[in-house]
């Protein structure tokens, strides 16, 4: 026999009850942590351009402050030529080859690079030879003072020409005013010079000015090197460079001397080891900030040559060089306060979307 219709329909459903309303739905996961908030002094990072002109302030600037007064002190205590102290300094570069060699790298650089790394060892050893000159004819703080403007002065100018960079608002007032403090410091001492003496301070002077311009010049060039190991080369082959060039020259436009007094060999051994760190602090700071930010930063080295020129050379300081090196120091804040970087809402963003993906979603 056939089931009857009533016997295919389906049951009825059964009515909903009081219990269906009150079941509670099975328990999800808990959602994940916030992320522990950030530490008040993480929220200023330094930026890389704080990097470089930190190195370069002090790794760079105060070691060189020293440089000129120990020259002028080797000078006077057994009339050590300048050329000698930089035959002296090329000789510690030259270890760098062995570093070099470690690393099976090319001591001279690779092909396409060493015409660039010549001419920056070429241009920094007539920089160097021309600021140890002048710190022997003219007082050491006002060599250093000439020095550095006309290198900031040259890499503002080099910048403007070839950098593709640009300056903030900051960078040019700090520029300016470490420029106005050089000026402060070095105008009054120059119209004031001996008329006895005139022309061979002026001849100083111009040295001061030449190994400033050479140095801003050769700072631009290692910048545009692109290449591994390139501090270390460039190091070598300004050894190189200047043993080659100082060891005959000595001997044509100076006098050599050996010394004998330990002062003068001590005072030799803190110039070449402290001109090292300077040059490679410079040299790296270079690569991080911008050229005429890292003149202007290593204008310190002004500041602290005239304090060691009064409190160990006894060398009367004028209030205008007081000024001037108030000025420079409050140039130099600005340039480095300001590239602090205080922007970290994103960061704190990406930090918060990868605490709360699941371990398995990348």
């Amino acid at each position: 026999m056939y089931p009857t219709a009533s016997e295919q329909r389906p049951p009825p459903k059964a009515a909903w009850t009081i219990s269906d309303f009150l079941r509670f739905s099975p328990p999800c996961s808990p959602p994940p942590p916030p992320p522990p908030p950030r530490p008040a002094w993480n929220h200023y990072r330094p930026s890389e351009s704080m990097k470089g002109l930190l190195v370069a302030l002090l790794g760079s600037g105060v070691p060189a402050g020293f440089v000129a007064p120990f020259t002028h002190i080797a000078h006077e205590a057994s009339g050590i030529p300048s050329l000698e102290i930089l035959l002296f300094r090329c000789t510690l570069h030259l270890l760098f080859a062995g570093y070099l060699r470690c690393k099976k790298a090319p001591c001279f650089g690779p092909t396409e690079a060493s015409r660039r790394c010549l001419l920056h060892a070429i241009i920094n050893v007539v920089s160097i030879g021309c600021a140890y000159s002048s710190f022997i004819m003219v007082p050491s703080g006002n060599a250093a003072t000439v020095r550095k403007g006309s290198s900031t002065i040259c890499s503002v100018l080099l910048a403007l020409c070839l950098e593709d960079s640009r300056l903030t608002g900051y960078d040019w007032f700090g520029l300016l005013g470490s420029t106005l403090g050089l000026i402060i410091m070095v105008v009054p001492d120059v119209l004031n010079l001996d008329k006895t003496t005139q022309l061979y301070n002026a001849f100083g002077y111009a040295l001061a000015c030449l190994g400033g311009t050479a140095l801003a010049l050769g700072l631009v060039i290692f910048r545009a090197l692109d290449f591994p190991l390139k501090l270390m080369t460039v190091a070598f082959m300004f050894g190189v460079v200047g043993s080659l060039v100082c060891f005959p020259l000595m001997f044509l436009l100076q006098e050599p001397v050996m010394p004998l007094d330990p002062l003068t060999w001590t005072n030799v051994a803190t110039i070449s080891f402290l001109a090292l760190v300077s040059f490679l602090c410079a040299s790296y700071a270079v690569t991080k900030a911008h050229p005429a930010l890292v003149c202007a930063v290593l204008h310190s080295e002004v500041v602290v040559t005239l304090a060691v020129q009064y409190y160990v050379l006894h060398e009367a300081v004028t209030p205008f060089d007081i000024m001037g090196a108030g000025v420079i120091l409050g140039s130099i804040a600005i340039i480095t306060v300001q590239n602090i970087s205080c922007d970290t809402t994103e960061e704190d963003e990406e930090d918060g979307e990868d605490a709360g993906e699941p371990e398995g979603s990348h």
